[in-house]
């Protein structure tokens, strides 16, 4: 995921999300899905000098660069984070993971989180996906952002849309704000958006 980016402020990369939420046999959420499109340029940079330019990328000649994207994931774990009753689950390795080239020159990244325990989506299972450094924007979906596979009956799924920034934190939009920044600052978390599953 670096990027070697001209842009003179933060994000850099845009990402739209679609997130499907998996159920086991027992009802419970046993793990998420998420396919990743990101922008033409981010896409544009990550596949130069892969294959023929003028014919689209299959997935077993983008499977090293699918390892090595979800490899590095895992030092921001995943820009996932999941929650029931408001405290945070942990995921196992991701699984199932490719990369897709399509027609409009576009690069999605699907793969699979397994949670390490499978988690009742009875007590408010959230989920959210963020950059804390907001380095990489991340979106859902206008359409169909969240499904939920094998989900029992009655579950539904919300996405709550993140407060406006004031304008305090929009005058912190620079370059020299995001550079400066101490670790372990959450300023992504002001920007992300919220999916929530309930099940009776």
């Amino acid at each position: 995921m670096a990027v070697a980016s001209a842009a003179s402020a933060h994000p850099h990369v845009f990402v739209v999300a679609k997130e499907e939420v998996i159920f086991g046999t027992d009802g419970k959420v046993t793990g998420i899905r998420a396919a990743w499109t990101f922008d033409d340029m981010y896409s544009s940079f990550a596949i130069q000098g892969l294959g023929d330019p003028n014919k689209i990328l299959t997935t077993d000649e983008l499977a090293p660069l699918a390892k090595t994207n979800v490899e590095s994931l895992a030092e921001f774990g995943y820009f996932t984070v999941a929650k029931v009753a408001g405290k945070a689950v942990l995921f196992g390795d991701p699984t199932d993971y490719l990369l897709e080239e399509t027609p409009d020159k576009l690069v999605t990244l699907h793969f699979t989180l397994p949670l390490k325990e499978p988690a009742a989506a009875n007590r408010a299972f959230s989920l959210q996906v963020y950059d804390p450094t907001y380095f990489v924007s991340f979106d859902f979906a206008d359409k169909d952002p969240v499904a939920l596979k094998n989900a029992p009956s009655g579950c539904s799924s919300s996405v709550t849309k993140p407060r406006s920034l004031d304008s305090g934190d929009n005058q912190k939009l620079s370059e020299a704000f995001f550079s400066n920044m101490s670790p372990g600052v959450d300023f992504g978390i002001k920007l992300a958006s919220r999916i929530i599953v309930a099940c009776p």
